[in-house]
């Protein structure tokens, strides 16, 4: 059963496994398989050119279904996210875009100007909740500053077991501020789902606690990532089997000591 999270300080539910779709190939049928599965959340970016096929998926149950997309780092300026988020009503064919978000921060572009559109688009309410991709620290408090009457409510990075960074700072500080993190690539482009020909000894571990609890270690890799309080990761798959897996990782949650001991060995 999938377990869900509330977005930033708000009352809008995710399901902690959301559908990703970064070089997605899949057609609908893996999304609509994830959606079957309680993964309500579809995440998709103008740069992805995948956005129509995410509008197919979501016909007839748009309102059960959260859509994150993207406004591509390449158009920042005031004008240029007005027309790229009505570009991306037309290819989702819907009259609103649940989690609107900056793909990535271009310093060519002054972000008062991109978060006056936001706001804008929130003002409208052709949007409802604004995030941001790939934001430090202090260029989150920079966006923040810019939007005054309304809250930064996620930050799409890459987190995953071999891939820590974040918890340097970034991480905590998107904790103290209600600020969800999405975790893209949480599987690591495979190495951390496809452990067969890995005899490494991370991996080892990875795999003995996978035994452990009868699940997958792309399962648990997923499920240490989500065990964070403010985290939801959003695997991308073009299969419906591996849908169904990804979404397997929710529902059930790994020991504090087991999560110790993947943290040592992943260090």
């Amino acid at each position: 059963m999938m377990n869900h999270k509330k977005l930033g300080n708000t009352e809008l539910v995710i399901s902690e496994i959301g559908l990703g779709t970064w070089n997605y190939t899949g057609g609908v049928d893996p999304l609509k398989e994830g959606i079957g599965q309680g993964a309500n959340l579809i995440d998709t970016a103008e740069g992805y050119y995948n956005e129509d096929v995410v509008g197919d998926t979501v016909k007839g149950i748009r309102d059960k279904v959260i859509i994150a997309t993207k406004v591509s780092g390449r158009h920042l300026g005031y004008e240029d996210v007005l027309w790229a988020c009505e570009q991306s009503l037309k290819k989702l064919d819907t009259d609103y875009i649940d989690i609107y978000q900056v793909h990535w921060p271009n310093p060519s572009f002054p972000i008062k100007d991109t978060m006056e559109a936001m706001e804008k688009l929130v003002d409208e309410g052709v949007v409802q909740y604004v995030g941001v991709s790939n934001f430090s620290v202090n260029q989150l408090k920079e966006a923040q500053h810019f939007f005054p009457n309304y809250k930064i409510q996620s930050n799409q990075v890459r987190y995953n077991l071999n891939d820590r960074e974040i918890e340097d700072d970034l991480l905590p500080y998107c904790l103290e501020n209600s600020i969800t993190v999405l975790a893209y690539t949480p599987l690591d482009s495979g190495t951390l789902s496809n452990t067969n020909t890995d005899s490494s000894d991370k991996i080892k571990v990875l795999n003995r606690i996978a035994n452990k609890y009868n699940k997958t270690p792309g399962q648990v890799a997923l499920n240490w990532c989500i065990r964070h309080e403010n985290v939801v990761a959003i695997p991308k798959s073009n299969s419906v089997d591996r849908t169904i897996e990804n979404c397997g990782s929710s529902g059930w949650y790994i020991a504090d000591e087991d999560m110790a001991e993947l943290n040592k060995a992943f260090q």
